[in-house]
């Protein structure tokens, strides 16, 4: 098979369960359903059959959407909101980045000098950067029966790099596949909004700072990106929540607590059955 295809309908995986020690290890079972759509047969439609050891008990709860929809400023304004909700530690952190190396990877993605650089390479280097985060920072923290609370994940490499830069989704999703091992939020906060509006906001706000590398690119690379994050919704409608970021930061504030709120409480629900 080429890369990124995958015939079988049942396989196996064996990953990094957030154990050093492979030996402690079991393995974990998964089925791909075969589907019209090959990127749709990647996504979401690996559906577990069992696994004996899964040390996860966090919650992953992560934040999406184009350049200018006001991830940033709606994840400060969650922290407080988040902890008064929870008795358990909140982890926040944010993509590409998060971690010592994974920001170091961060610097070299986001530097606007770089326009040479090649759209594979900012895919591979993206998922290099989620990996190395994932295991030094989420992954523990889930583990830990922590909540974490990440601005941009895998998804916006599907829409960035897989739609916008032409790779292809599928190509993109397979290759942080090998990065994540099969860990998926729990629940994604899409704010949307309009490529023209998120750019116009991003020149309002930073007009005395550089804009970075993919905030340079231009309008139809940002209406490819907000193109491919429908498609993510329209194939997982459970997992996303769409919050309208044309309006007002408090009512998007709002629609962000009240699905936060809700997914909480099914949170301490399942541990107090656990």
């Amino acid at each position: 098979n080429n890369v990124g295809e995958f015939s079988p309908t049942l396989f196996i995986i064996e990953p990094f369960i957030f154990k050093r020690d492979r030996s402690q290890q079991k393995k974990s079972f998964y089925k791909i359903r075969r589907h019209s759509s090959k990127f749709y047969r990647i996504m979401k439609e690996i559906v577990l059959i069992r696994i004996e050891e899964m040390n996860v008990t966090g919650l992953f709860i992560t934040i999406e959407g184009p350049d200018g929809a006001g991830k940033s400023s709606l994840v400060q304004k969650l922290i407080p909101a988040i902890e008064s909700m929870i008795d358990c530690p909140l982890v926040v952190t944010r993509e590409p980045g998060g971690s010592e190396i994974a920001e170091e990877i961060r610097e070299i993605l986001l530097n606007p000098a770089h326009t040479a650089m090649d759209p594979r390479t900012e895919a591979l280097l993206l998922a290099a950067s989620r990996r190395q985060h994932v295991v030094e920072k989420i992954l523990p923290a889930l583990s830990r029966g922590e909540i974490v609370l990440c601005d941009r994940f895998v998804d916006s490499s599907v829409a960035y790099q897989g739609q916008a830069r032409g790779i292809g989704m599928e190509k993109v999703l397979s290759i942080n596949e090998f990065a994540i091992e099969g860990l998926t939020p729990d629940m994604t906060l899409y704010l949307d909004v309009e490529a023209e509006v998120g750019l116009e906001r991003i020149k309002d706000k930073n007009s005395n700072r550089t804009q970075d590398r993919l905030e340079m690119e231009a309008i139809t690379f940002h209406e490819e990106v907000r193109n491919a994050y429908q498609m993510m919704i329209e194939k997982e409608p459970d997992r996303f929540v769409v919050i309208d970021a044309a309006k007002s930061q408090d009512s998007v504030f709002d629609a962000a607590e009240k699905a936060l709120k809700s997914a909480i409480e099914d949170f301490k629900k399942t541990n107090e059955k656990g």
